[in-house]
């Protein structure tokens, strides 16, 4: 793995909550895209007042990362790309704009010069061989992947998308390729209760012929947990069949502090859900849902 520095060349606002901040540099000539659409980055921001100043951290063995002695840790936060363009050097990333948060406030104040790092994207999208049919749903976070797994979906292949953000003015026009069918919700988001379980659901209900189908989610982590059982428990859908992505959690900032604050018994009893393998993607989702419905029983 490595670490690039990348300069802000340019940013565009894209609605009244959503900016794009293109970067290039030097630093990103051997940035290699995976070319999956839903391929994520960490960001590594400026520790100070000075945007220029980033503490880059340095790749280990192991494939992680460390801050040299000495050094600031710099803050940093997971996005997803919206675009590559390698013949210009150049990386897309959207983000959301709201109150709160190291990188919104960041992005808020982008401009060209500012340096940030970014480390080689990994994806998770991953449709089975048959594809002939998928459904995309999303809230605003998850908006530039869906977009970009939109505009990257194989020719033949049905695509509907649903994408929920907090009002019409989050609105970012998306093209509708030949067999493809965009929906717009409001709701959600941070700024009421989100329906992406609902949605999903509505998109895909009981009795819908699964053949030759993927079903890709991603948004609000705590919504998603209704969203993993009801398609690996209610539907049926193997585990090759579907992926389902958390990208924010309210109250974020604080859920590590709620963790540790869980008895003892029950901190224990979570951590060695993983201790014995797991034979399977399948026997993984299972696991994540016993996970998961234990985090919910404690308000996390």
């Amino acid at each position: 793995m490595t670490i690039h520095r990348a300069v802000v060349a340019r940013v565009r606002p894209l609605s009244a909550s959503m900016v794009r901040v293109t970067f290039h540099g030097d630093g990103l000539a051997g940035f290699r895209t995976t070319g999956t659409g839903d391929e994520y980055v960490r960001i590594f921001l400026p520790h100070g007042p000075d945007r220029t100043d980033v503490s880059l951290p340095r790749t280990t063995d192991k494939g992680g990362w460390e801050t040299p002695e000495g050094q600031p840790v710099a803050p940093m936060r997971t996005y997803t790309i919206r675009a590559v363009r390698p013949e210009a050097g150049e990386v897309d990333i959207d983000f959301v704009l709201h109150e709160g948060g190291i990188a919104a406030t960041w992005a808020a104040e982008a401009a060209p010069g500012d340096v940030v790092g970014l480390n080689d994207p990994t994806g998770l999208y991953s449709p089975p061989a048959d594809l002939s049919w998928q459904v995309l749903v999303a809230d605003q976070t998850a908006l530039p992947a869906a977009a970009r797994l939109l505009e990257s979906a194989p020719a033949g292949v049905r695509t509907r998308v649903v994408i929920e953000v907090p009002d019409p003015s989050a609105v970012v026009p998306l093209p509708e390729p030949p067999g493809s069918k965009v929906t717009w919700t409001y709701g959600g988001n941070g700024h009421g209760p989100s329906r992406i379980a609902e949605l999903v659901a509505a998109a895909v209900p009981p009795g819908t012929d699964l053949a030759g189908g993927y079903v890709w989610v991603a948004g609000q982590t705590n919504a998603l947990r209704t969203v993993r059982r009801y398609l690996r428990r209610e539907l049926g859908l193997p585990a090759d069949r579907f992926k389902v992505v958390g990208y924010w959690i309210p109250g974020s900032d604080t859920w590590s502090e709620r963790y540790e604050a869980l008895p003892d018994s029950v901190r224990a009893e979570l951590e060695a859900l993983w201790e014995d393998p797991v034979d399977g993607q399948g026997a993984q989702e299972d696991l994540t849902i016993r996970y998961e419905a234990r985090l919910s029983e404690f308000g996390l």
